[in-house]
């Protein structure tokens, strides 16, 4: 008998193609008014849940990485490309909008009360990925004033359950934020020589201001208040206290601990061991931004197809998606980093033996 491992298998029916392209059923042609572009329609839609599982796929594999805290020199490598993977199956997302747009809205207008009550609301696997990523319900948008949940079955609620209290992606890369082991090093703070090191270009940028001769008194006055101080926008990371009270109001989400190694990845991202965890949370922040972009390209969309009316499954169609965009976004802190940044010539000096130990391995439990 054949060895079936090794046995031959045609194209055709290896990707089951019989059963892919009989899946394309058209509702008006069903109700005996066909639509030309209702086939468009559907396989654009068919090709989103595609990505959908691949995205999934992806987001399982590096969460479970992280959950065994195996994520370190010897596979971090593999989470980035993941990641990177996951960036460019959203680009290509948006790009895909482009072909649905070359569906008119009297094209559109042709089949689309054949969809209510259907809505791009009810895809399970968005909302998988959304709080896979870390998008909590407390932070989504409402259905109708109830929970996002509400327009799934009793089995697809508890999986939705499941998933957010199974740690999210963002609760694991903070976890393993907070396990960096350079914030305190013999001989040398961090958070000491950091506060230094503003206090001095504070103070630095405030005596430029002050002794220009080409700005008005006025300018003066405003550009002194956007340079700020220590007490400004590097507060949250001075004072735990402060951190904490903007945890509690809503203000930000990721932890102290990990907010200030995040930040030390990005100061020091040049050195060899913090590199590859820069790219990763770089990553992180693309894929918010893609996310972002993909709602609004969709909500833009939405405008162009159907105007002000209200969507297929009782939104608000346009103004619901655009409200999303800018509402359902997870790693808005990684961003914010961006705000704590200080020129690499006033970065504190590392001592030699921290300098050393960035450039070799080190696990997560180290």
């Amino acid at each position: 008998m054949a060895n079936e491992k090794y046995s031959t298998v045609h194209y055709h029916n290896y990707l089951e193609l019989d059963a892919l392209l009989s899946l394309q059923k058209e509702r008006s042609a069903a109700l005996g008014k066909a639509a030309h572009d209702e086939t468009l329609f559907i396989i654009m839609h068919q090709v989103y849940e595609l990505w959908f599982k691949q995205i999934l796929h992806e987001l399982d594999s590096v969460c479970g990485m992280f959950r065994t805290e195996t994520v370190n020199a010897d596979n971090m490598q593999t989470v980035l490309l993941r990641l990177q993977r996951v960036s460019v199956i959203i680009d290509l997302m948006i790009e895909q909008i482009k072909t649905m747009e070359t569906m008119t809205p009297l094209d559109f207008l042709e089949f689309r009360d054949f969809l209510f009550p259907a809505s791009g609301f009810q895809s399970m696997q968005f909302r998988m990925i959304e709080s896979t990523l870390g998008l909590r319900e407390e932070d989504r948008m409402t259905y109708h004033g109830k929970s996002y949940k509400i327009v799934f079955n009793e089995e697809q609620t508890a999986r939705l359950t499941a998933i957010e209290e199974g740690g999210s992606l963002f609760e694991l890369v903070e976890g393993w934020l907070e396990r960096t082991p350079f914030l305190r090093f013999e001989g040398f703070d961090f958070l000491t020589a950091y506060k230094k090191a503003v206090d001095e270009m504070v103070t630095k940028e405030q005596a430029a201001i002050r002794a220009s001769e080409y700005i008005p008194p006025k300018m003066k006055e405003m550009r002194l208040r956007m340079v700020g101080d220590s007490n400004s926008y590097f507060k949250h990371v001075l004072s735990r206290e402060e951190h904490e009270r903007m945890i509690a109001e809503g203000e930000c989400r990721l932890s102290y601990n990990a907010t200030i190694a995040a930040l030390l990845i990005n100061l020091y991202r040049e050195k060899p061991i913090l590199s590859i965890p820069f790219n990763l949370l770089t990553e992180l922040m693309n894929i918010d931004e893609l996310l972002t972009t993909w709602r609004y390209r969709h909500a833009q969309m939405v405008m162009r197809m159907i105007g002000n009316k209200i969507g297929t499954g009782g939104s608000s169609g346009h103004d619901y998606l655009a409200k999303t965009a800018e509402k359902h976004k997870i790693f808005k802190d990684l961003h914010n980093i961006s705000s704590l940044l200080i020129p690499r010539s006033s970065l504190p000096v590392l001592p030699e033996g921290l300098g050393r130990e960035l450039g070799f391995y080190y696990g997560s439990g180290a």
